[in-house]
């Protein structure tokens, strides 16, 4: 598995944490497909031409496909970012963040924010707890976020297609 860059991590968890990207993908996931012509009325306080964008962002993706007779529904891709959302979310919740109570897109939105930095670099305070035998603040951080982080870094090696074509971008 090749690692991915900090830039390719930052671009991947920007687009992921957009709200109507979010909505879209649970909403399917918890509630099944999308009946054509029904996605202004499911998701009725998102504006029109911002879902209608979602939904054509999100098929670019390969999250979500459109059925005949059917509707919107989430591919594999879409339904393993759905577990993805639901893994971060409960994360969150149990280290209360960023706050005791908060909505689950936040909840996502902040934890892909924390994904999206790099690793704290360690201060002098934590150098010399590490030294003295006790965990740091920022490897107690690092450690919280193992599993989170693991789970992003495989779902992006398997779904490379929301890493940006950093080659063609610069040729371009």
């Amino acid at each position: 598995m090749t690692t991915l860059s900090p830039s390719e991590v930052q671009h991947a968890c920007s687009l992921l944490s957009a709200p109507a990207l979010m909505r879209l993908i649970t909403e399917i996931d918890d509630n099944g497909p999308i009946p054509s012509r029904g996605l202004g009325r499911t998701l009725a306080d998102l504006p029109a031409q911002h879902l209608r964008h979602t939904a054509e962002q999100a098929r670019a993706l390969g999250l979500v496909r459109h059925r005949p007779g059917v509707g919107l529904t989430l591919t594999t891709s879409g339904s393993h970012l759905a577990d993805l959302y639901d893994a971060m979310a409960r994360w969150a919740r149990r280290h209360a963040y960023p706050a005791p109570v908060c909505d689950f897109t936040s909840r996502i939105q902040h934890t892909l924010a924390l994904l999206a930095d790099p690793p704290v670099p360690v201060s002098q305070a934590d150098a010399q707890a590490h030294a003295a035998g006790s965990p740091t603040s920022a490897e107690a951080t690092e450690d919280a976020l193992a599993g989170p982080r693991d789970l992003l870094h495989e779902w992006l090696h398997t779904n490379p297609q929301v890493i940006p074509d950093v080659d063609h971008e610069l040729a371009a």
